[in-house]
């Protein structure tokens, strides 16, 4: 009989692209899923993956059983969730892929809040500042800092955030304050690598009250590209550049001085977190309450942009 632990093992390797991540992300020994794939294989007398040094290969058996495997899995995950919420409770595994900055700087409070809540959920929550794909990346959901446009997903809006240029006084007292996009064309830039370089902005009206529509684009120098939000921080707090950076990286370091916002007249394009997992997904419901916990933790509007050092618990707003 074909057991449930070998099509989880199969799927995860496939997704995953290799034996030893799919037993990191399973929580598991390289040896035990590798144990699962061959009992899975004995069981229907077939080779389902070939297995290399660098990648895994799906056989043409592989190729014709892993969507029934992923249509089983989902099957599994539909009928503990049903049940789940016929009786009151949320139970059973949760595997959530976030960006490393915003995960390091706002993760901790929320997950334990909702852990808290939903004790027998067992939360796998994965770092990674690289793109996931939320639809077959191995994750039931995944959080990100910008629109989605996948028509496979189902994206939930949890918050917005401004971004801001900022940079440090020591910076600005040295190299000057830009009072216009075009002045950012002549100072040191702190870019994100793993998006477009340009900077964007917007404003209903210029310096001289004239009204403005579409955007401004402005390309400046780099001084230094990085796919950490947290490293370009830091940076701008020590004086490279100017960086164009959401206020959940810079509200706490903006409260205390260290970097001061640029004001150049037109409004930086938002940054805005999603929560993005596939449609009609077996775990929807534990979805949606991790959802729902981490917006009453971050609060409306968001903690970061009140100009709040920490989170807000209960996710009320100041007087």
């Amino acid at each position: 009989m074909m057991k449930l632990d070998g099509v989880v093992a199969f799927v995860m390797a496939t997704e995953a692209g290799s034996i030893s991540l799919a037993a990191r992300r399973l929580g598991l020994a390289k040896s035990v899923v590798s144990e699962r794939l061959a009992e899975l294989e004995r069981t229907l007398g077939t080779t389902l993956i070939q297995r290399s040094t660098r990648r895994l290969s799906l056989t043409g058996s592989g190729e014709t059983f892993l969507p029934r495997a992923r249509r089983i899995l989902r099957e599994v995950e539909e009928a503990t969730s049903e049940l789940a919420v016929r009786s009151g409770k949320l139970a059973g595994p949760l595997r959530i892929s976030a960006p490393v900055g915003f995960g390091v700087l706002h993760l901790g409070p929320a997950v334990a809040r909702f852990l808290s809540d939903y004790p027998e959920i067992d939360l796998s929550l994965e770092l990674d500042d690289n793109f996931v794909d939320a639809a077959s990346g191995g994750f039931d959901a995944v959080l990100r800092h910008g629109a989605v446009g996948d028509g496979r997903l189902i994206a939930r809006r949890l918050a917005r955030s401004q971004r801001l240029l900022v940079a440090s006084p020591r910076y600005l007292e040295r190299h000057g304050t830009p009072a216009a996009p075009v002045d950012l064309e002549r100072h040191r830039a702190i870019l994100y690598s793993n998006r477009a370089s340009d900077w964007r902005f917007s404003a209903a009206q210029d310096h001289a009250g004239r009204a403005q529509h579409g955007w401004t684009v402005i390309r400046p120098p780099a001084a230094l590209r990085v796919n950490s939000g947290l490293i370009m921080r830091d940076m701008a707090i020590e004086g490279l550049g100017i960086a164009l950076l959401p206020t959940f990286f810079i509200h706490e370091a903006l409260a205390e001085g260290a970097l001061v916002e640029v004001d150049v007249g037109m409004q930086a394009e938002q940054a805005e977190l999603f929560l993005a997992y596939p449609k009609d997904h077996g775990a929807a419901a534990k979805i949606r309450a991790f959802g729902d916990s981490l917006q009453r933790t971050f609060g409306t509007p968001p903690y970061w942009e009140r100009g709040e050092a920490g989170h807000a618990p209960d996710g009320s707003q100041p007087a």
